[in-house]
């Protein structure tokens, strides 16, 4: 009987005293304020790295504070909840401009918008939160030289985001996409490769910061020598770069920046006066060239025009008649039809005979911009396609003739995916073109975030990359990264630019495509094996 009674006492105080020692962690795992300001100091000099702030030499030191609260108390969940806080913060502000569309073009108030936004930054902080949980494990098992794994495993977890989620916007190397100096190194490794040589110098520095040797400093200094020479070296194999204004082109392309508003076009009368637009605003760039007998490329950008080449008589008419008239080609954003009544967005060449010659299907859609990546069961999805849109993706990398010269045409969002620009080179593309609309977002860092993508589209394929956008900004990037002749932004504008064959041979990235994140990513892996092995020994150990 006494037995019966006190087995529920002795159950009890065993809970008990499990809830006393998760408590006990909680509270000695937990981070403190001050461990939270200085996560928050991170992700505040790395947001400001970005535009629109363009303090472009703070990504070089931005993440120090986060190094060092990780490397100073290494406690994995300690540091796994400064690390989520970190990157919750910076993707919230360094991409708030995504509330734009919902305030002005949805009809939701400003702080709800905001609130809405929380849910994706959230998700999206979970990888560096990964990132200083690993570091932590690997500084408590083998010191703060440890933090010299940073580099590794830093473009490791910016490769999983793009594989997990789709989505790499603002990894931390196109904080410097302004500076073609600086950024060469991603002909060999894209973009991952620059964010390497970034969190290099972080990490070098707060490792200096931390031990306060003679030695620390020399290790430092060290790194960041190998880094800059890593930097020069690479410049040096820059390719031979091309004007916008080329003495030897092989062809004239007329950029038009149309400036549509982003209102939904009311009338037959608004569509009209927009597509004459277009053709007044290309007819007066076509009629200051000189006939010299080179192929003559007019673009237009994606816009909410939603032109409808072949399903609207009239505009293949009206289309076919200008190219004639100006012994011109026409590339144009266009919704085509796609296989079970579906919708492509898609970019057509209609050549100088009025002929349409090629169609590229846009392969990566937007999420809930373009597609809604829901089940047909779920509540509401389809309530949300109605209003968002369902397009079809497209699967087919179809180069396009200009000329002598093939272009890799691609739209919107696709810049910023490395592996569609790559491809098109691979392919044997001469020049990349981007079509895109970045309106809907109104005049925020948006516009100068997205063409940081175009910048390393360019350099990482050693092509030229000309941006014609409806807002702006429409600009010529060279194969060295350098933007020029780029427009204000929310005005027409109209750009002449020549574009020549290319004379380089692919870059490394562009036949091998992304090595370099996959090693770092095999050998993050490798570290994990070592880290869980050494946590396992010291378990039976004690």
């Amino acid at each position: 009987m006494q037995d019966a009674v006190s087995t529920p006492s002795r159950v009890s105080h065993g809970r008990t005293a499990s809830f006393s020692r998760l408590a006990t962690r909680v509270r000695f795992e937990a981070p403190s304020i001050a461990d939270c300001a200085v996560a928050l100091l991170s992700s505040a000099l790395v947001i400001f790295s970005f535009p629109d702030f363009n303090l472009w030499p703070l990504a070089w030191f931005g993440l120090v504070p986060l190094f060092l609260i990780v490397a100073r108390k290494p406690q994995p969940w300690r540091c796994f909840l400064l690390g989520w806080l970190f990157g919750a913060v910076f993707f919230y502000g360094s991409c708030y401009w995504l509330t734009y569309s919902m305030i002005h073009f949805g009809g939701i108030r400003p702080w709800l918008a905001f609130v809405l936004l929380l849910p994706g930054a959230v998700l999206l902080g979970v990888f560096p939160a990964v990132f200083t949980l690993v570091l932590a494990r690997a500084i408590r098992s083998w010191g703060t030289a440890a933090l010299f794994l940073a580099p590794l495993l830093w473009p490791a977890l910016e490769f999983l985001r793009l594989e997990t989620t789709g989505q790499l916007w603002n990894a931390i190397g196109y904080s410097q996409a302004y500076h073609s100096f600086l950024i060469q190194t991603a002909r060999w490794g894209g973009v991952y490769a620059v964010g390497f040589l970034v969190v290099l110098v972080n990490a070098a520095i707060a490792f200096a910061l931390l031990k306060r040797s003679v030695a620390a400093l020399l290790i430092t200094t060290s790194a960041t020598v190998g880094a800059a020479i890593l930097i020069v070296l690479t410049s040096q194999t820059t390719p031979s770069g091309q004007s916008p204004v080329n003495a030897e082109a092989h062809a004239v392309v007329i950029a038009i920046q149309p400036n549509v508003p982003m209102e939904i076009v009311k009338s037959d009368e608004d569509m009209r006066r927009l597509t004459t637009r277009h053709f007044e605003m290309s007819e007066s760039a076509l009629r200051q060239l000189p006939n010299d007998g080179k192929p003559r490329l007019v673009i237009w950008p994606e816009s909410p025009m939603n032109f409808a080449y072949g399903g609207d008589p009239q505009l293949r008419e009206m289309i076919a008649a200008f190219a004639k008239a100006n012994n011109a080609s026409v590339l144009l954003n266009s919704q085509e039809v796609a296989p079970n009544d579906g919708i492509y967005n898609s970019a057509v060449l209609i050549n100088q005979e009025g002929s349409l010659v090629a169609q590229y299907d846009k392969i990566r859609l937007l999420p809930f911009g373009e597609y809604v990546p829901l089940p047909q069961w779920v509540p509401g999805a389809g309530l949300i396609r109605a209003i968002v849109g369902d397009f079809t993706p497209g699967a087919n990398y179809r180069l396009m003739p200009v000329g002598t010269m093939q272009a890799g045409v691609f739209i919107c969002i696709e810049s910023a995916y490395p592996s569609i620009a790559r491809r098109f080179s691979a392919e044997g593309a001469d020049v990349l073109i981007n079509i895109s609309n970045d309106g809907y977002l109104g005049p925020t860092a948006v516009m100068r975030q997205h063409l940081a993508n175009a910048v390393f589209r360019a350099v990482e394929n050693g092509r030229p990359l000309l941006r014609v956008t409806n807002t702006g900004i429409t600009a010529f990037i060279t194969p060295a990264g350098e933007v020029r002749d780029a427009t204000q932004g929310f005005k027409p504008e109209v750009r002449t630019w020549g574009i020549a064959r290319a004379r380089d041979g692919q870059t490394f990235y562009a036949k091998h495509g992304d090595v370099f994140a996959a090693t770092c990513a095999v050998l993050s892996l490798l570290i994990l094996v070592f880290l869980f092995k050494r946590i396992a020994g010291n378990a039976d150990a004690v």
